[in-house]
C-alpha cells in the first residue's frame, strides 16, 4: 500500500499538537496534505488516549526533573553588559563576520570573570546563550524583521549554473545565500543499480542520492571518515524529494546516481541539494516530469501571547533557535516532501496551512529562478555517458540471445564491447558510448532472434542436400526446405549438380506453415521468374553444362523418396 499511494506520511505528537512529520508524495496539493496531517493527529489523540490510560492503571508516579536556577543578579548583568553588542554582533549579514564578532562579544565577557570562578563562567556560558535567543525573537515579533534585515517570506539571493564540470555526464552548482552544493548526476546501465538486502528478500535500486557534507563547508577542521546521520538523513530527505520526478525504466532505462558535494553551508543545504540535483538531472538529459525545488521554513512562536512569525528560507540563527525546522520540496503542482521537526509543545493548524502557503510561494520563486538557468532537459545525453538502445523480442526468443550457459551474449559483449542486459519480458538494452559498436550488437541481436516472413528474399547457406531439395539456412539456427521443384525453371535431375553443401544461394520463403516449417524457393529470383530482374540474368538462371532439357511434366527424373520425411528445420 505504502508503494501504490501518493502519500506516505508518518506523524509524531503528543494530544494537543504535532510534534514531528515525515512526508513523501507524488506532488500533493498543500490542502490535501494539511487534510492527511489533521487526519493523522486525530488518530494520533485516540493513541495517547489509550496511553494515559494504561499510565493511570499502573499508577507509577512521573520522574521530577530539577533545573539548574541561576541567580537573578547574574541574569540581569550579563544582560545590561553585553545584549546591545551581541544584537549587533547578531545582525551582521556575512557568516564568518557574524560569528567572529559574537565570539568576540562572548570572549570579552567571559574574559571579566576571575580563572577560578568555575560556576560563575557555567552560568554566564547559559545566559549568553539564551540572550542569543532573545534577540533573535525581539528581531521578529517586536521589531517585524529578520537579523539580516529580510521579510518574513524572503528568499536569499540565488545564483546557479550547469555544466560546471565538462567530464561529467550532468553537473550544476546552486548557490542560495551561503549555502552552495555542486551537484553531478552519473547515467549508468542495470549493472550499476544498487543491490540491497533485506529481511523482505533481495531488492534493486535504479535512482540514487548521496549526500556529502565535508567539515571545510562550515570552516571546521576534522576527519572524513565515513557517511554520519546528517549526511544519511539529508541525503535519503533529497532523494525523496526528487524521486517521483525521475521517470520510470521502461521510459529511460538509466541507472541514475546523484552526488551532491556542499561546499558552503548556511542554512537547508539538504534543500540546496534538491534543487542543484533538479539542475543536474536536466544537463544530464533526464526527462523529469517536473522540475522540483526545496525551501526550508522556520517559526518563532511566543506561546504565551500567540505571536508568532513564520520565516522563508531560514539561515544562521534562525535554524539553530527558532521553534521549527519545517522543508518542504515539491513541484509547481504539489509536493513531493516533507519534514518537519518543532522543538515548542506543537503547533495549530492554522499555523501549519500559513507555513505551506507561504513554503509554496517560496518554492515557485525558486523554480522561476532555476527556470532561468535551464528550462527543461537536454535532449540529448553527454557523448561521455553510454547510450542504452532498447529493442523487443520475442520471449521464446530470450534463450537465443543468451546461448548455452551465456555463450552467446558473451561472444556478442565480446565482439562488440557492448554491454547486453535481457529482461523477463524480452526488453533487451544494448548500451556503450560508441554508437557503432551498439548498432553492429543490435544487428546480431535482431539476427539471432528473427523470423522468416513471407516473401521476404534472403541470402543462405546450403546446410544438407537430399535427394528431394536441400535445406538452406536463412537466419541463425532456422532452415527452410527449397524443395528440388523449386531450384530452377527446368526440370533438376540431381540436385548436387545444381548445389553443394556451403554455397550460397538467394532464395525467397513462400511459405510458413503454421508449426513453423519454411519452405523457399530459388527460381522465384531467377530471370523469367515472379520477383526475378531479367536485365541482371546471372550465371544461376542458365542451366548447368552437360543437362538435358526437361521432357515436361510426365518426364524422366528422379522423385524423392516418400519415407524420408521434409523437415524444415534441423
Amino acid at each position: 500500500e505504502r508503494k501504490r499511494c501518493d502519500l506516505d506520511l508518518i506523524i509524531a505528537g503528543s494530544r494537543d499538537a504535532i510534534m514531528m512529520v515525515e512526508a513523501g508524495a507524488k506532488e500533493i496539493p498543500e490542502d490535501m496534505m494539511l487534510k492527511a496531517l489533521e487526519e493523522g493527529h486525530a488518530a494520533i489523540r485516540e493513541i495517547v488516549l489509550e496511553i494515559e490510560k494504561m499510565a493511570s492503571a499502573i499508577g507509577k508516579p512521573k520522574t521530577e526533573v530539577s533545573t539548574k536556577s541561576i541567580d537573578p543578579a547574574v541574569r540581569n548583568e550579563v544582560e545590561s553588559q553585553v545584549l546591545a553588542p551581541l544584537t549587533e554582533a547578531m545582525r551582521i549579514k556575512d557568516k564568518i563576520d557574524n560569528y567572529a564578532q559574537v565570539g568576540h562579544v562572548y570572549d570579552s565577557l567571559i574574559e571579566s570573570i576571575p580563572e577560578d570562578d568555575a560556576e560563575r563562567k557555567s552560568a554566564v556560558s547559559h545566559v549568553f546563550k539564551e540572550l542569543k535567543e532573545k534577540v533573535l525573537r525581539d528581531e521578529a515579533l517586536e521589531r517585524g524583521q529578520r537579523l539580516d534585515g529580510r521579510r518574513f517570506d524572503e528568499v536569499r539571493d540565488i545564483w546557479s549554473e550547469v555544466s560546471v564540470l565538462p567530464r561529467v555526464h550532468g553537473s550544476a552548482v546552486f548557490t542560495r545565500g551561503e549555502t552552495q552544493a555542486l551537484v553531478t548526476a552519473t547515467l549508468g546501465t542495470r549493472d550499476d543499480q544498487q543491490k540491497i538486502e533485506s529481511v523482505d528478500g533481495e531488492s534493486y535500486k535504479r535512482f540514487m542520492l548521496h549526500y556529502n557534507f565535508p567539515p571545510f563547508s562550515v570552516g571546521e577542521v576534522k576527519f572524513m571518515r565515513g557517511p554520519g546521520r546528517r549526511e544519511i538523513g539529508h541525503g535519503n530527505l533529497a532523494e525523496r524529494s526528487l524521486a517521483p520526478m525521475v521517470p520510470t525504466e521502461d521510459t529511460f532505462p538509466y541507472t541514475v546516481r546523484v552526488v551532491s558535494d556542499i561546499l558552503e553551508s548556511n542554512g537547508s543545504s539538504s534543500m540546496a541539494t534538491v534543487c542543484g540535483g533538479t539542475l543536474a538531472l536536466m544537463d544530464a538529459g533526464v526527462p523529469l516530469a517536473r522540475p522540483v525545488a526545496g525551501i526550508a521554513m522556520g517559526l518563532i512562536l511566543d506561546e504565551e501571547s500567540g505571536r508568532h512569525a513564520v520565516l522563508s528560507d531560514i539561515a544562521g540563527a534562525e535554524d539553530h533557535y527558532g521553534d521549527m525546522d519545517f522543508k518542504v520540496a515539491g513541484t509547481s503542482d504539489g509536493i513531493t516532501a516533507l519534514q518537519m521537526d518543532i522543538k515548542v509543545s506543537g503547533i495549530t493548524t492554522e499555523i501549519m496551512k500559513e507555513a505551506l502557503a507561504q513554503a509554496r510561494s517560496g518554492r515557485l520563486h525558486i523554480l522561476e529562478k532555476m527556470n532561468a538557468t535551464i528550462a527543461s532537459p537536454r535532449e540529448s545525453i553527454s557523448t561521455h555517458a553510454p547510450r542504452i538502445i532498447t529493442i523487443q523480442i520475442p520471449v521464446d526468443k530470450i534463450r537465443d540471445v543468451i546461448g548455452p550457459g551465456g555463450k552467446t551474449i558473451r561472444g556478442i559483449v565480446s565482439q562488440t564491447g557492448v554491454k547486453v542486459d535481457v529482461e523477463d519480458d524480452g526488453r533487451v538494452n544494448v548500451a556503450s558510448t560508441d554508437e557503432t559498436s551498439a548498432q553492429k550488437a543490435i544487428s546480431i541481436i535482431e539476427e539471432l532472434t528473427a523470423s522468416p516472413e513471407l516473401n521476404k528474399s534472403y541470402l543462405g547457406k546450403v546446410q544438407r542436400i537430399t535427394d528431394f531439395g536441400a535445406f538452406v539456412e536463412i537466419l541463425p539456427g532456422i532452415d527452410g526446405l527449397l524443395h528440388v521443384s523449386e531450384i530452377a525453371h527446368y526440370r533438376v535431375n540431381d540436385v548436387r549438380k545444381e548445389l553443394n553443401e556451403g554455397d550460397q544461394v538467394m532464395v525467397k520463403v513462400i511459405n510458413v506453415d503454421p508449426s513453423g516449417k519454411v519452405r523457399l524457393s530459388r527460381k522465384a529470383l531467377l530471370p523469367g521468374g515472379e520477383d526475378s530482374d531479367d536485365g541482371n540474368k546471372g550465371p544461376e538462371g542458365d542451366r548447368p553444362k552437360g543437362s538435358s532439357r526437361p521432357a515436361g511434366r510426365g518426364g524422366s527424373g528422379n522423385r524423392p523418396r516418400s519415407s524420408r520425411s521434409q523437415n524444415s528445420t534441423r
